[in-house]
């Protein structure tokens, strides 16, 4: 038996969310709508009279006017449009320090004649800027319950579901147009009223004319809308024509008719008090809104930011690494040697780290985001960065997941959840790959270290290693930039909608939901992406361990023979080490992989990369810091090498092609640098973006488009290079 639906609907930052955590505590259930990859919010309230009721946090909206896919969203859970059934109930949040702007959106929904609660948020706020709103005069105009709330103070949540108790399965008295518009636009909204679709209608005139209205405000030939009838589609084209050729704008005048109303009837119900206080909003936005001083902040918020995911997660990451080693060494320990221990410590325990060892960076950049969310400072970030991200085709909210995927792209892709339309999430998901990443940064600095000269000077001052890691990095960022620009153009062709955000008060944020946010990000990467990560690890595990041992002709066991006959001590030591590696590097180079690695090198040749380079980008594709342990095998170093071993170094350095040329020149370095800078060397970054798509499609398109991308520079650096006498 389905429960009675509830719907909390309201502005974005009205403070739904914290009405729907104090309605439904941890009852939590995170889902995504059918078809869109926004998130669903739903739990369960008991109440004591209506027993339980489910709970659904509609997505934030202005209006129900819809121009894309996830306002849809939002318009049909309210509307009760089929397939999604009509709510029960629904609950209008609206923020009383913003009250005739939120209104709007609640005088759309009470003309559908749904039944409905007013929660009027932010109470405590707006009495500490010195007014209140006078409730009960404003119950009365909108003919529903209003019910005060504070969602920091929490007080207010008891009242509020009493009200819910005691209205819902109550019948509300229809209510009349509260607002009237001119004869043109009302014969305007009959004519669309009788295109409707069957299904859509009721016996509610009142709530067919408020669809008709939706309908004109939101289907125009720039829309995103899915399943929408021809035949409105038709009507509404067809009116808004007309509409154009009599020289008056359908869109204007309902929105000035409703603006009309709410200002006459509500505005006085705000009162101002006796003594009113200083306003601490208005102070601090003539700060952080400052042109000069507002942006020099931000720079240093986002330094702190950037800050927390690249070093203050090193010691958590390390733990989870040192931890997983532990139960690997433990495995060795207690079990005997052979395929089912390698496949535990090597694949399983290995694939589960590799999950895992993400959840530092995401858990400290949600952090981050709840409290710059919670305390109203994302939305001045989104306005002081919208004119800089308006020239590759996307707006301000796009630059925490950008400048966070310097970090790790995991947790960028998944930030783009802040982004309310999905032609922006796109591309930002399929451009935040190309940034430098943290795992890029050992790949760079052995192949800096190992192949240019530490004492050179460019112009006679600036060190040459410094400048290459810095010219890296801004290349990387030009990249992504121009590609989401041309993405943004081609791909996800659309109208670039403008930036329209409220700026909330400030507040204090409310650690309990910005704890939960953080599990809850931190639970859906492990469940969906982290199957994925697993599984891949797993198969690229098999394709560098099979077939076992080494290759004919390589007699290990013969050379340790002669080794313990003439050699003893420290001596014997180091050489049964040298032996060891040898030995794994042989059977290394013998495996699907590398005879993988081998196949590609026609390929990957014009690139300047031999076939042992093949088996390191194969290898990175775990991650991409893994090239230079894979390395470290190859060349019989050791697995456990990193990117300050002077001995993987100097292998790099004396590499030699069959004619006795270099394998590693500085050209060959710059040209692998950038294939790296570009390629999608990261099995990690393409199951976040398949859990946030959820289509294979598009994790096999940036695997191609930026794998492609990255072939065509690295040939254009060496060969270009080649032709110029760099070789």
């Amino acid at each position: 038996m389905d429960l009675p639906l509830v719907a909390l609907a309201g502005n974005p930052n009205a403070g739904k969310t914290s009405i729907y955590n104090l309605l439904t505590g941890a009852s939590l259930k995170v889902g995504n709508y059918a078809g869109v990859t926004v998130e669903r919010h739903a739990g369960v309230l008991k109440l004591p009279e209506s027993g339980n009721v489910e709970v659904v946090d509609i997505p934030g909206t202005y209006s129900l006017s819809a121009r894309s896919p996830e306002e849809q969203i939002a318009s049909r859970n309210i509307l009760g449009l089929p397939p999604v059934a009509k709510p029960d109930l629904v609950v209008i949040v609206v923020d009383s320090t913003q009250l005739l702007r939120n209104l709007y959106l609640a005088l759309q929904i009470l003309e559908t004649g749904v039944t409905a609660i007013v929660a009027l948020t932010m109470v405590d706020l707006l009495e500490g800027s010195g007014r209140r709103v006078d409730c009960k005069a404003l119950a009365k105009v909108l003919g529903v319950q209003v019910v005060p709330i504070s969602g920091v103070a929490g007080t207010g949540a008891r009242e509020l579901s009493r009200a819910i108790d005691r209205t819902l399965g109550t019948e509300q008295p229809q209510r009349i147009q509260l607002w009237k518009t001119s004869p043109k636009v009302a014969e305007d909204l009959r004519a669309v009223e009788r295109a409707l679709p069957d299904s859509w209608k009721t016996e509610l005139e009142r709530r067919n004319l408020a669809l008709a209205a939706w309908a004109l405000l939101s289907i125009d030939e720039e829309d995103e809308l899915l399943d929408i009838p021809a035949q409105l589609r038709a009507v509404v084209t067809d009116r808004r024509d007309n509409a154009a050729s009599a020289g008056y704008d359908i869109e204007t005048e309902i929105i000035r008719s409703r603006y009309d109303w709410i200002d006459e009837h509500c505005g006085p119900l705000v009162v101002e008090l006796e003594a009113p206080k200083a306003n601490l909003t208005s102070r601090l936005d003539s700060l952080l809104l400052h042109p000069v001083l507002g942006f020099a902040l931000f720079l240093l918020t986002m330094g702190l930011v950037f800050q927390s995911l690249f070093s203050w997660a090193d010691p958590a990451i390390g733990l989870v690494e040192s931890g997983f080693g532990w139960l690997s060494e433990l495995v060795i320990l207690y079990m005997p040697e052979g395929l089912i221990r390698d496949f535990i410590t090597e694949g399983l325990i290995a694939g589960v780290g590799g999950v895992v060892v993400f959840l530092p960076q995401i858990l400290i950049l949600f952090f981050f985001i709840g409290l710059m969310e919670d305390s109203g400072y994302m939305a001045r970030i989104a306005f002081l960065m919208d004119r800089i991200m308006k020239a590759v085709g996307l707006h301000g909210r796009a630059f925490v997941p950008m400048l966070s995927g310097f970090a790790c792209a995991v947790p960028a892709i998944l930030a783009t959840r802040t982004m309310e339309r999905r032609r922006d999430r796109m591309i930002t998901m399929m451009a935040v790959p190309l940034m430098s990443c943290s795992a890029r940064l050992p790949v760079y600095t052995l192949l800096i270290a190992a192949l240019y000269d530490s004492e050179a000077k460019v112009f006679g001052f600036l060190p040459l290693p410094a400048l290459m890691m810095v010219g890296m990095y801004l290349f990387s960022t030009v990249m992504a930039l121009v590609a989401a620009a041309l993405l943004g153009r081609t791909l996800f062709r659309g109208p670039q909608v403008p930036l329209i955000l409220e700026l909330p008060p400030y507040r204090i944020p409310q650690w309990r939901g910005v704890v939960r946010m953080m599990i809850n990000r931190s639970g859906v990467f492990l469940r969906e992406a982290g199957g994925m990560i697993l599984i891949c690890t797993i198969g690229l595990w098999l394709l560098l361990t099979f077939p076992k041992g080494a290759p004919a002709g390589s007699d290990f066991d013969a050379q340790r023979t002669v080794a313990e006959t003439e050699l003893s001590g420290t001596e014997l030591e180091t050489r049964m080490t040298l032996i060891a590696n040898e030995e794994e590097g042989a059977i290394f180079r013998n495996s699907y992989g590398a005879r993988l690695g081998k196949s590609i090198e026609p390929v990957i040749e014009p690139l300047g990369f031999d076939w042992k380079i093949g088996i390191g980008l194969i290898g990175a594709f775990a991650a991409r810091e893994v090239f230079v342990s894979t390395m470290g095998i190859v060349y019989g170093v050791s697995a456990d090498v990193d990117e300050e071993s002077p001995t993987l170094r100097q292998k790099l350095r004396n590499e030699r092609w069959p004619d006795g040329k270099r394998v590693y020149t500085p050209l060959v370095g710059l040209s692998l640098m950038i294939f790296f800078a570009l390629a999608c060397q990261c099995m990690s970054t393409l199951a976040a973006v398949y859990r946030e798509t959820r289509a294979l499609r598009w994790p096999a398109f940036m695997f191609v488009y930026m794998t492609g991308l990255a072939w065509v520079f690295s040939f254009l650096v060496y060969q270009g290079g080649v032709l110029l006498g760099f070789a």
